[in-house]
């Protein structure tokens, strides 16, 4: 039994699971944040993990389109509709699961005390139901998703070594941290031409973060620019299948290795997630 699969068997054993949550997020689109999120989550489901991977760019989602599928259940259809939140999860490539953001701007949920309910109900019960959720966040800061961030146990910040880019990060760092100065970030650099660029754009953001907001953020890692990756979404396939021998797919193997290793696999506190964003949405 390996490492992760080990980890994984105590995690269960234990008798108050809980999935960890995760917010994956840019200040603006563009940066490869989706196709991040979606190999990020096929890398930790083929190590034995229980990963559901959540569209929350609400009615303009396209987690889907990057794996060909066409469902017919988002999670409007739960928020709008009855039945249990596991009705609406889909399957993925490999052993991932996932749950669809819907798409088509007139179908965009109003969030009522009833809608609001079911979904703190359907996040209670997939905490119990998997080892990772994984939500991937519209970009920029909506009120919406604002929630789920302040909710979620770790925030991951996407970027590419553009200048422009390092900004946006910072910016939505710095918005994030003026809500929650206590909120844990990790940061990787996308698109880099080798590892030194990588570490120069995430000492920066490392750099402007502690000398103004004194505050210390995690270096989760840099993906190279890999032309297959443009392949695998022409071709709506996760490149870590698709391609596992491209420069990108060995990156991302070590990029989860090393996430686990260093302890970020370690499991939520019971229920914390719903009971935060019980609180947030309480305060509206």
């Amino acid at each position: 039994m390996d490492q992760a699969q080990t980890l994984r068997t105590q995690m269960m054993a234990r008798n108050e699971h809980t999935a960890k949550t995760i917010a994956v997020v840019s200040g603006k689109g563009g940066v490869g944040k989706t196709n991040f999120s979606l190999n990020f989550s096929m890398e930790l489901s083929s190590l034995g993990y229980r990963v559901l991977l959540m569209d929350m760019d609400i009615g303009m989602g396209n987690v889907h389109i990057l794996m060909g599928q066409q469902p017919d259940q988002s999670i409007l259809h739960y928020l709008q509709g009855s039945g249990s939140i596991l009705d609406i999860v889909q399957k993925g490539p490999g052993n991932l699961s996932f749950i669809s953001g819907g798409s088509g701007l007139n179908q965009l949920v109003e969030w009522h005390d009833i809608e609001i309910q079911r979904f703190l109900d359907g996040f209670e019960l997939l905490q119990k139901n998997y080892d990772y959720l994984l939500f991937d966040m519209g970009a920029g800061a909506s009120v919406n998703g604002l929630e789920m961030i302040m909710a979620a146990d770790e925030v991951f910040v996407i970027t590419t070594p553009e200048p422009t880019s390092i900004m946006d990060a910072y910016s939505m760092m710095k918005f994030i941290y003026m809500k929650n100065a206590e909120k844990n970030f990790s940061i990787l650099c996308n698109r880099v031409m080798d590892s030194k660029e990588g570490k120069l754009a995430i000492d920066r953001l490392k750099l402007a973060m502690e000398r103004f907001l004194h505050k210390e953020v995690k270096f989760l890692g840099s993906m190279p620019e890999d032309p297959n990756v443009r392949k695998s979404v022409t071709r709506q396939v996760p490149f870590v299948t698709e391609y596992p021998a491209t420069a990108a797919s060995k990156q991302m193997k070590k990029i989860v290795s090393l996430y686990i290793a260093d302890g970020q696999d370690v499991e939520a506190a019971p229920n914390r997630f719903v009971q935060r964003l019980a609180s947030i949405f309480s305060k509206r």
